[in-house]
């Protein structure tokens, strides 16, 4: 009925595509929406179709212009299939559309055309595709935490065996295309990436938790235990090319900014100094450590040694013999 509304008369083909069921459940539902005293009619032939009587809606009062276009708008984003809940939110924007007034309808579908919210490629580079989560793992987490039942997760930590964990719900953060529940185990704090839970099972016991939280202020103090556990902060200026580059090697990014040159200035977190080391050193001259002095030193001490390798003056047998390799991929956890 609101695609009816929205877009006028259509196929019945194209009803059955856009909802997702066949030809005959749409005609099944024509009839039933016919005796429940919907004005809605077919027309057969060519170019015939499902359409409504002129001027039936269900009025919506009380949304300003701009109140209406932040809905649509997010609806348009990236991040409306977060948590699996993207087709609840078009479902809902078709609502809200629908009942507007002919007039402000077209007017804001109009500016929506306008306005793209975080798309897939920008002017630097193309976003690395986040790692899926299954529909039936993200329904089963979701109503878990919603419900604030107990679950239990067969979870693949990284460089780990994939095991069964008992949790209890807390929360789903999403950042930056990861998605995250937050939980305690055993009464300790746990932060699970949600890609990695190969399945879940809601169990029927209530999850030991506070009945109110600040899920922004837990998740900056998750981030400083798990930033403040022998990890390095890194301030480096890189080349836009190489900005995915270093970020896929990272692992956290703290801050971001242009630099006067047209490079970008990068306040990041790498594991130790030796994996800080391996990630600015591969992109040679294209990235420059500013701090901490022990990773300039680092990669000054990589680069003499590298100069006097290929030294023509000396004996380049007897350098490469000498001469440490650089660190491999392979080095770094992944």
């Amino acid at each position: 009925m609101l695609l009816l509304r929205q877009r006028g008369q259509l196929t019945v083909d194209t009803l059955a595509r856009e909802l997702e069921v066949s030809t005959r459940t749409v005609l099944r539902d024509v009839e039933a929406l016919s005796a429940a005293g919907v004005p809605v009619y077919t027309e057969r032939g060519r170019h015939g179709g499902v359409a409504l009587l002129p001027g039936f809606r269900a009025e919506l009062t009380g949304l300003n212009h701009d109140e209406t276009l932040a809905l649509v708008t997010a609806a348009s984003a990236r991040g409306e299939q977060v948590f699996g809940l993207g087709g609840a939110l078009s479902s809902a924007i078709r609502k809200v559309v629908n009942a507007l007034p002919d007039g402000h309808r077209v007017t804001v579908s109009d500016a929506a055309q306008r306005l793209l919210v975080e798309p897939e490629t920008d002017l630097l580079s193309r976003r690395q595709a986040a790692r899926a989560v299954p529909d039936s793992t993200m329904l089963t987490v979701r109503h878990a935490v919603v419900a604030g039942n107990r679950l239990r997760i067969h979870y693949a930590a990284r460089d780990q065996n994939p095991l069964w964990r008992t949790v209890d719900p807390v929360g789903l953060v999403t950042v930056r295309d990861r998605m995250y529940l937050l939980a305690t185990r055993n009464g300790e704090d746990r932060t699970y990436r949600l890609s990695r839970v190969l399945a879940a099972e809601e169990l029927d016991e209530r999850a030991q938790r506070t009945d109110h939280i600040d899920l922004d202020l837990l998740w900056k103090q998750r981030c400083a235990q798990f930033l403040s556990a022998d990890h390095i902060s890194v301030s480096v200026r890189v080349a836009p090319m190489w900005r995915e580059e270093l970020l896929a090697s990272a692992v956290a990014v703290r801050a971001e900014e242009p630099d006067t040159d047209g490079w970008l200035r990068l306040n990041v977190t790498f594991e130790n100094l030796r994996h800080a080391v391996w990630a600015v050193w591969q992109l040679g001259a294209d990235a420059e450590a500013l701090s901490p002095p022990s990773l300039r030193a680092a990669l000054g001490c990589r680069a003499a040694t590298l100069a006097d390798l290929y030294d023509n003056s000396g004996d380049a047998h007897r350098h490469a013999s000498a001469a440490p390799s650089p660190a491999a991929p392979g080095d770094r956890r992944e």
